[in-house]
């Protein structure tokens, strides 16, 4: 686990993200250049490490109802992507949403599918549904309980 240092060190790379102290000695870092209201990037960087990056609706993180995925855990390479999408987001105007779909494969080569259907998780071996989520993590959940990793795009 990196220390609250690593992690500030780490954050404060990223040109554009101003800090702000809060309460109980956490920090928060804001993107001041952000295309709306929202502006925080990195929310309650606590010095036991604790702390939350925004990424609403980005698939590939487990968040909370606000949109922040728990940086606790995170490695070097996982903060600098999580805070990368965080200031994509935010940079970025509303686009028309792309269908999401990802492939996921067991040990013995099995693959199967995850697609975000009109607001649903659905996973399909082949053209068969085999099982549908009411959100992402519920999925991935789902996934990793049965033994199939993510296969990493490309």
């Amino acid at each position: 686990m990196l220390t609250f240092e690593q992690k500030q060190e780490i954050i404060e790379s990223f040109p554009g993200l101003t800090r702000k102290e809060v309460s109980m000695k956490r920090v928060n870092y804001h993107y001041e250049d952000s295309l709306y209201d929202k502006t925080i990037v990195v929310q309650h960087l606590h010095p036991n490490g604790n702390g939350f990056v925004y990424v609403a609706g980005v698939p590939g993180y487990e968040t909370d109802n606000r949109g922040l995925a728990n940086i606790r855990e995170a490695s070097e390479a996982e903060l600098r992507k999580a805070i990368t999408d965080s200031i994509h987001l935010l940079s970025e105007e509303e686009a028309e949403e792309q269908q999401v779909e990802e492939t996921w494969v067991n040990e013995e080569g099995i693959e199967l599918k995850l697609l975000e259907e009109e607001g649903f998780w659905n996973v399909y071996h082949g053209l068969n549904l085999e099982e549908s989520f009411g959100d992402y993590a519920e999925a991935v959940t789902y996934m990793k309980e049965e033994r199939f990793t993510q296969v990493e795009r490309s």
